[in-house]
């Protein structure tokens, strides 16, 4: 046994933690991936339906069968939800003047309960799936480039992974 040498993954330790000393210790993550909406029609900053092109940022941490079903469901969820407020919309604003706006209130509800599906879905499946693979998905509000508009993206953040390596 006296044989024997430990050999340390020098690099690959130092790729996910930086130091600035030798009491500190800092994680390195990289850039969340931003997946925008590729829809058609969208209603108060949420589109209507989320590219489904696997981004090779993904490749070796996430499946693109799994990426592609998830995309699924949120699209599926979207394309459920947003042409029944597209319809409250258009009913909210021939009778915008009679009501002196509170007809709009139905279209704003509807779409709070299409981002909160869409959340529920992403919480669930974190807890599932993707917090195990050191992967957060979350739906964020965004600004867009060319405009002062606001668009809401998936956001697929990665996880710190735990450091073993140094005692508490």
């Amino acid at each position: 046994m006296a044989g024997f040498e430990i050999i340390e993954d020098a690099n690959n330790y130092e790729s996910i933690v930086g130091r600035q000393n030798d009491d500190e210790v800092i994680l390195l993550v990289p850039e969340p991936i931003r997946i925008r909406g590729v829809g058609h029609l969208t209603l108060f900053g949420l589109t209507n339906k989320f590219d489904t092109e696997f981004p090779t940022s993904l490749s070796g941490k996430l499946a693109p069968e799994e990426f592609s079903s998830m995309l699924k469901r949120v699209n599926k969820i979207l394309g459920r939800t947003l042409p029944l407020n597209i319809r409250w919309l258009l009913c909210g604003c021939i009778c915008c003047c009679c009501t002196l706006g509170l007809s709009m209130w139905p279209v704003v509800y509807l779409n709070k309960r299409s981002k909160v599906a869409i959340e529920k879905l992403l919480d669930a499946e974190n807890h599932n799936v993707f917090h195990k693979l050191g992967l957060h998905w979350k739906l964020s509000k965004q600004l867009i480039n060319s405009s002062n508009m606001m668009e809401y993206v998936l956001l697929i953040e990665f996880r710190p992974k735990q450091v073993i390596y140094k005692p508490d």
